[in-house]
């Protein structure tokens, strides 16, 4: 039942993930915005996400997990009801922000609370299996209820489909979820989260913004030189505290800092996928929004699929062969998508999408797994908010660059040029395929684990 209540809250973050994005062309036509502002319309949510799940993820080990858990529900379920009522483009960023931060206090505590309720590493890697398909199976949710929504009430109907799922959730996390935390809970960083949120912030805004002001504008140039010194400030000043708000010595680990690395990857891969997809379909194809939905199906239930299996393997040898056929499936797919034209058939799209929804699925429960076995159990909330926050920082960065990539490319309609455009985005995805199985070899040999045992004694 805990393992149940706590996915409810990776189910609403995994269905907004897929309704949103398949929603971005009606969201475009209704609020007439160009694509960079259907890129903030994604990326100001996972930046509010990546920048507080670190906190938050210290406030559960510190206040208690089931209240932080609680209020992020709370918070979650009001931003997705204001963002149904946006009546522009910027009162909808706005409330994305508020939903990103109700967001960011869910996936730390409830992956806290499953870490602390499944003890034993098998037992534990299974659990992950299934926190990760349910996950998947929101994603393979998303698009076809996102389309049907779409179709009949309109864009504004996606947000509403998160309101009863967190009322359900409140509801029963008071009644079965046990509170747990650290037994000593760790301070309040206020300098290291501010720093965070402007590095950031300020590096979004620049690769978002770069190709209307000119990669080479002062402006831009100033927002990467911004997000650079706030990165080198917070590497300075993090390792002087006695509580961090992020504990650098954890990256002295292979397996784990390559966890943070893959994580940003394989998620900045599956970001850039939904985005691009989203509007190949529909505004390249003229599929509607169901259509388009049915037609990404393929991809989440692939990953529905694969994630449990990747969970079993995880528990039976280890991350290697999970990492590598994500790495493999990763690169393949998208360097076949780099191919597609306005007529590709429905079996090549079927085929690509799954192969696809493969990789990711197989990655993402060997991602949790390394993060949370190579931490005291008493600092689960900070590594599950380490966890969190480099996939939502992939998710940024992937609609960042591969956005960024489509506008700065595009000639004319987005019909007419998309194809082209958007050329460049697929091979960069197929760059973090390849790095997500390179980095699956290195910190899976013998090597990488000595650093592991050295990291723990110390």
């Amino acid at each position: 039942m805990v393992l149940a209540v706590c996915c409810s809250a990776l189910f609403m973050v995994g269905l907004d993930n897929t309704i949103v994005n398949v929603g971005l062309p009606a969201i475009g036509q209704s609020l007439h915005t160009t694509v960079a502002g259907l890129q903030w319309t994604v990326a100001g949510y996972t930046i509010v996400l990546a920048s507080l799940l670190m906190f938050s993820g210290a406030a559960a080990d510190r206040i208690g997990r089931r209240v932080i858990f609680q209020v992020g529900l709370s918070l979650f379920t009001l931003g997705s009801w204001l963002c149904s009522l946006a009546p522009s483009l910027g009162w909808l960023i706005a409330f994305r922000l508020l939903q990103g931060a109700g967001g960011a206090m869910l996936n730390p505590p409830a992956l806290g609370i499953i870490t602390n309720t499944f003890t034993r590493p098998a037992e534990r890697a299974r659990a992950i299996g299934v926190w990760d398909g349910v996950f998947g199976l929101s994603m393979a949710l998303g698009p076809v209820l996102g389309g049907i929504l779409i179709g009949t009430v309109g864009w504004r109907g996606i947000f509403w489909v998160n309101i009863p799922v967190g009322l359900a959730a409140i509801s029963l996390t008071a009644l079965f979820v046990p509170d747990s935390r650290a037994p000593q809970g760790r301070k309040a960083d206020p300098v290291g989260q501010f720093l965070v949120i402007v590095m950031l912030g300020s590096l979004a805004y620049a690769i978002i913004q770069g190709p209307e002001y000119g990669w080479t504008s002062p402006k831009i140039i100033a927002f990467f030189a911004l997000s650079a010194a706030a990165l080198a400030i917070l590497l300075a000043y993090e390792p002087r505290r006695q509580e961090p708000l992020i504990d650098f010595r954890l990256f002295r680990s292979v397996p784990f800092a390559s966890a943070n690395l893959v994580a940003i990857c394989a998620i900045a891969a599956t970001a850039g996928f939904l985005f691009l997809t989203s509007l190949y379909l529909q505004d390249v194809r003229g599929y509607s929004a169901v259509r388009a939905g049915l037609t990404i199906l393929p991809m989440p239930v692939a990953m529905a699929l694969c994630a449990p299996l990747s969970g079993r393997m995880l528990a039976r040898s280890g991350s290697r062969g999970p990492l590598v056929i994500a790495g493999t499936a990763l690169t393949l797919s998208s360097a076949a998508l780099s191919q597609l034209t306005d007529s590709s058939t429905m079996t090549f799209l079927i085929i690509t999408y799954a192969l696809f929804g493969v990789g990711v699925g197989m990655v993402s429960s060997a991602i949790t797994n390394t993060f949370m076995s190579g931490v005291p159990k008493s600092q689960a909330g900070v590594a599950s908010g380490m966890n969190s926050a480099s996939r939502q920082l992939g998710t940024s960065l992937g609609v960042a660059i591969v956005g960024s990539v489509l506008a700065a490319s595009l000639r004319g309609s987005m019909h007419a040029g998309f194809l082209t455009a958007a050329h460049p985005g697929w091979w960069v995805m197929a760059g973090c395929g390849y790095a997500v199985l390179l980095l699956g070899l290195i910190s899976t040999t013998q090597w990488a684990r000595m650093t592991v045992s050295r990291v723990r004694s110390e």
